[in-house]
């Protein structure tokens, strides 16, 4: 599915909602309730019970800080990983907070080369924008969208797009390769899309 003629294109979506996410995040307070608000929301989900593997993400830029979410599901026993850009794509290793990152690509941090490779159950995923119909906009260079489609080939997978409220759009504008998400989790709400 494309934009109708006269609908904002993915680019003009993504910058608005960056925009917004940027301006938000210059208020540190703020953010670091927003973090706690989304951590609260985030750990209702019954998909988080079990003992993963869960994958995260390093927050950059303004992002939605998904740490503590992943600090009590390290404290409740939940083996994490966090991604890797890898010439095969997003690739997830072993992690638990306060091991030490490298840098990962795409201007992130990961674990080394040495942890373990494993292949998360639950994907966190950060955007820059999202709709009700669990459609995503991302930095528009689709390793989420290759890691989703490669990681649901391989077995059960569910999908979590971490945000805030102000980066929700009305429809984002949806190709064949973009993947859906399963529940978009914000500091406001848990959003289950209905499937279209």
């Amino acid at each position: 599915m494309h934009a109708l003629p006269g609908s904002p294109s993915k680019e003009e979506l993504r910058r608005a909602a960056l925009a917004r996410r940027d301006e938000a995040a210059l208020d540190v307070d703020t953010m670091l309730e927003a973090a706690e608000a989304l951590r609260d929301n985030a750990l209702t989900l019954p998909e988080l019970a079990g003992d993963g593997p869960l994958a995260g993400y390093w927050p950059m830029r303004s992002e939605i800080d998904p740490r503590p979410i992943l600090e009590v599901l390290a404290d409740r026993g939940s083996a994490l990983a966090l991604p890797v850009c890898s010439p095969q794509g997003l690739v997830f290793r072993a992690w638990q907070p306060w091991q030490p990152l490298v840098p990962a690509g795409f201007g992130t941090l990961g674990p080394p080369e040495t942890a373990a490779e494993v292949t998360p159950r639950v994907l966190f995923v950060p955007l820059a924008a999202f709709d009700r119909a669990g459609h995503r906009i991302g930095y528009g260079k689709g390793h989420y969208d290759g890691a989703i489609a490669r990681l649901s080939a391989a077995g059960a997978l569910t999908t979590i797009g971490l945000a805030l409220a102000c980066q929700e759009v009305a429809s984002v504008p949806a190709e064949n390769h973009d993947q859906r998400l399963d529940v978009v989790v914000t500091e406001s709400e848990v959003i289950r899309p209905q499937a279209a």
